[in-house]
C-alpha cells in the first residue's frame, strides 16, 4: 500500500460544490482506500491504496462525488512520493517569503506544463512563475488575486489545474507522515 494524494478543484470555495470533509472521507473509504485523511476544508485528501494509474483513481473519486453529491469536480491524483518531489524541487522557496502568496499549480497534464514554460520565460515584474516537469509555481508578492502570472497560467490551463498555497502543500505532506 502506498500513499496517494487527491486534490479536488473548486470544493467548498463558494456556495456551490459543498462537501463536508467527513462525508468526503467516508466516500473515499467506501471506494476501498485506507487511512483516509482530509486536510483543511478545500478538497485535499491523502489515503493509502494499491499502486494504480493516477487517472483511474482520479476518475473513481470524481464519479463517486458526482453520484453522491450531483456535481463534477476536476480531480487530480498523484502518489505521495510525487508530492514529496514537487516540494523538494520547488524553485521559488528562496524568494517566496509569504507562504500564502506562494502557490503550487497541480495538473495531471504534463503537456500543459511543457506549454506553460513559455509563460515562465516572460517578465512578470515582481512576480515569479516557474515550471518543472511536475508542477508550476507562482510567487505573487502583491497577492494572488492581483497575480497576472497566475491569471495567465489559469487561462492557459482552463480547469485542468488546481492550486494550493505553500502552507497547505506542506500540511498535505505532513498528513501522510502523521501515523
Amino acid at each position: 500500500m502506498i500513499w496517494h494524494v487527491a486534490l479536488l478543484r473548486g470544493i467548498n470555495v463558494g456556495p456551490s460544490k459543498r462537501i463536508a470533509m467527513n462525508d468526503l472521507q467516508a466516500l473515499v473509504e467506501r471506494l476501498g482506500y485506507e487511512d483516509v485523511r482530509t486536510i483543511l476544508n478545500t478538497g485535499n485528501i491523502v489515503f493509502r491504496g494499491k499502486k494504480a494509474a493516477e487517472a483511474t483513481t482520479a476518475e473513481r473519486i470524481r464519479e463517486a462525488i458526482e453520484r453522491r453529491h450531483g456535481f463534477v469536480t476536476h480531480t487530480i491524483v498523484m502518489p505521495g512520493t510525487e508530492l514529496d518531489a514537487i516540494i523538494r524541487e520547488a524553485p521559488l522557496v528562496s524568494v517566496a517569503d509569504n507562504p500564502s502568496r506562494h502557490l503550487v499549480a497541480f495538473t495531471m497534464d504534463k503537456a500543459l506544463l511543457a506549454t506553460a514554460r513559455k509563460l515562465a520565460s516572460q517578465d512578470w515584474g515582481v512576480e515569479r512563475l516557474a515550471v518543472t516537469a511536475r508542477a508550476a509555481y507562482v510567487w505573487s508578492p502583491k497577492g494572488v488575486l492581483a497575480s497576472q502570472s497566475l491569471e495567465a497560467l489559469s487561462k492557459l490551463a482552463k480547469d485542468t489545474i488546481t492550486t494550493r498555497n505553500w502552507s497547505t502543500v506542506l500540511k498535505i505532506q505532513a498528513a501522510m507522515r502523521d501515523e
